[in-house]
């Protein structure tokens, strides 16, 4: 099993811009190191997600991702 600061690490290098952490509780969390205008933030950007696993959290930030690469916002 990795442990969770590699997994961490791996999840920062892959999405650049994003710190992650976990919760007591389990969850997985991402927040974004910048901030979001307000425009982004109605076309449905996100300062923080959340999922209860690392795979769900990369799913997330894929989805983001994939609205850096396809606005202009």
């Amino acid at each position: 099993m990795v442990d969770f600061a590699n997994m961490k690490a791996a999840i920062e290098s892959e999405f650049p811009g994003w710190l992650v952490w976990r919760s007591d509780a389990g969850r997985w969390y991402a927040t974004r190191t910048g901030d979001l205008t307000d425009a982004q933030l109605q076309a449905g950007y996100a300062m923080t997600v959340t999922a209860d696993d690392s795979t769900g959290l990369r799913e997330l930030l894929r989805d983001q991702q994939d609205k850096d690469a396809g606005g202009s916002l």
